[in-house]
């Protein structure tokens, strides 16, 4: 079990505030209920060090050249390392996962939004050797809270037919109430009208 820092407070009434006789200057505050939720996750941080991996929530110690080849090796195409870099800055969470007897990352998360609403998660992937061990689980349900916290409950993301049954068990749902998403194809622009 992980105690996370957030506290939920319940404040009694404002007319239990009050000024002490003792010292005027001093201001009594009622007492306050505080409920530490606690995040119960699929892999714990625990189980995962027990196993030789290390989570990382920052880019700090992430080499883009060895994240590429985990790209390359689940079938996304080969990236500039100069956009990833790019593409990190302008990243508002992220989460992988190092392997520590190669210091290589093996699993990887981001997300993208405007911080209060809305976020998408891009880049979901585990390198192929490590795959059924909970890593991509691990990331993901890491990323759901930390947008959470945020307060963000409207989250996407895009994924292959193929590896829609890992996402719904997180609580994705394909077109939800019939909203349909679109995204706009440059081939689609492209064709000739007659």
């Amino acid at each position: 079990m992980l105690l996370r820092s957030s506290i939920v407070f319940t404040p009694l009434p404002s007319p239990s505030l009050r000024l002490t006789k003792t010292h005027p200057q001093r201001l009594t505050l009622p007492i306050i209920s505080a409920q530490l939720p606690t995040t119960s996750y699929s892999v714990s941080d625990n189980a995962l060090e027990s196993k030789g991996f290390t989570l990382h929530r920052n880019t700090d110690g992430l080499n883009l050249d060895h994240l590429n080849s985990v790209f390359v090796a689940v079938g996304f195409p080969r990236r500039d390392p100069d956009k990833i870099r790019i593409a990190l800055e302008h990243t508002d969470s992220l989460i992988w996962v190092q392997y520590n007897k190669t210091q290589r990352p093996v699993a990887f998360a981001r997300a993208t939004g405007d911080g209060v609403f809305n976020a998408i998660i891009w880049d979901v992937v585990v390198d192929p050797v490590f795959q059924g061990v909970g890593l991509g689980k691990a990331v993901m349900e890491r990323i759901l809270e930390e947008l959470m916290q945020k307060g963000i409950t409207n989250i996407a993301l895009y994924s292959e037919p193929r590896v829609l049954g890992f996402y719904r068990p997180l609580g994705f749902v394909a077109d939800p109430d019939g909203i349909r998403g679109m995204v706009y194809s440059r081939k689609q622009n492209n064709k000739k009208r007659y």
